[in-house]
């Protein structure tokens, strides 16, 4: 699910973190970052739950509308199709689900109840919904591709719920566009016979990116004062000073991959961090950066300090 640029924004956010502490601890720091990782997954496990919890709520609002003193035909004899919805009842059915839910106690959805119901009476207003509603016996693929119209256009856009993550856990909100990604993907394959290797996915790709993640943070934690004096002098319009916090971070992890990971071609490093400046920075960040970033190169090739190898090369 983790892709190796939201693994540089994670790093990026524990260096800030760690030159912000006034105690800076590099085990902490590893702790916190692989644990800022994990909360990517705990995200993607509550929303997976919010779409069964949604489906409750839809039950138990038919149950009480059929028992209205006054209740209409329509309550009497209500619509069952998103009640029944055969994906969301695969979801909802799946042990392991209900076991990571409860183990990692991520079951928000008993005490914030109203953010279900504002979502379900969201889906309620709209025209696709009814027609949905009177279908009769579905097939799969059209409960599937609903919910995952109920995913895109409900769930997803909604900016009370968005408010409601970025209160939670405030990391949630760097998160949460890639994690609707995974969700969209996965609830557009998702089927009985491969529902115990696709509904919930593996975090990284594999095990080089975990190590990515610690090694690129260890490499400029703990290489600071030499990625610092690589970048001294290269800044002749620029005091040390006047340059942004998450600027000069970001010119040491470009920094750091050049020198230390040489299977990453240097292109591909400086395209991520100036992504990367774009959407963290500053307007200008990325033309100084890459402005930065490009004359290093050029003075490590003539000093003969990149090691790329392979794939690593330009």
């Amino acid at each position: 699910m983790l892709t190796r640029r939201h693994i540089r924004v994670k790093v990026l956010q524990s260096i800030y973190a760690f030159n912000q502490s006034q105690h800076p601890d590099l085990d902490k720091q590893e702790k916190f970052l692989f644990y800022s990782i994990d909360q990517m997954l705990d995200l993607y496990l509550l929303m997976l739950q919010l779409m069964v919890e949604m489906r409750k709520h839809a039950e138990n609002y038919l149950t009480i509308s059929q028992k209205k003193h006054l209740a209409t035909a329509a309550e009497k004899n209500p619509s069952r199709t998103f009640i029944d919805n055969k994906l969301l009842l695969l979801i909802e059915g799946n042990s392991v689900l209900s076991e990571v839910i409860k183990k990692k106690k991520l079951n928000y959805w008993i005490e914030d109840a109203e953010y279900v119901a504002i979502l379900f009476n969201s889906l309620r207003d709209q025209d696709w919904y009814l027609e949905y509603l009177a279908i009769e016996n579905t097939s799969y693929q059209e409960d599937q591709s609903f919910v995952v119209r109920v995913f895109k256009e409900v769930i997803a856009p909604n900016e009370k719920f968005y408010d409601y993550l970025e209160d939670k856990r405030l990391t949630w909100v760097d998160d949460f566009p890639i994690v609707n990604t995974a969700m969209v993907k996965m609830l557009g394959k998702l089927s009985e016979k491969n529902v115990a290797t696709v509904l919930i996915p593996e975090l990284y790709k594999d095990i080089d990116d975990r190590e990515f993640a610690l090694q690129l943070l260890r490499k400029v934690l703990l290489n600071d004062e030499k990625l610092s004096a690589e970048i001294e002098g290269k800044t002749p319009n620029w005091d040390k000073e006047r340059i942004a916090e998450i600027d000069m971070i970001t010119l040491k992890m470009g920094i750091a991959e050049f020198l230390y990971f040489p299977s990453i071609p240097v292109r591909a490093s400086i395209n991520e961090y100036l992504e990367i400046s774009k959407e963290y920075s500053t307007p200008k960040s990325s033309i100084f950066i890459n402005g930065i970033l490009d004359n290093l190169v050029k003075d490590f090739e003539t000093s003969k300090k990149l090691n790329k190898i392979g794939r690593g090369l330009r």
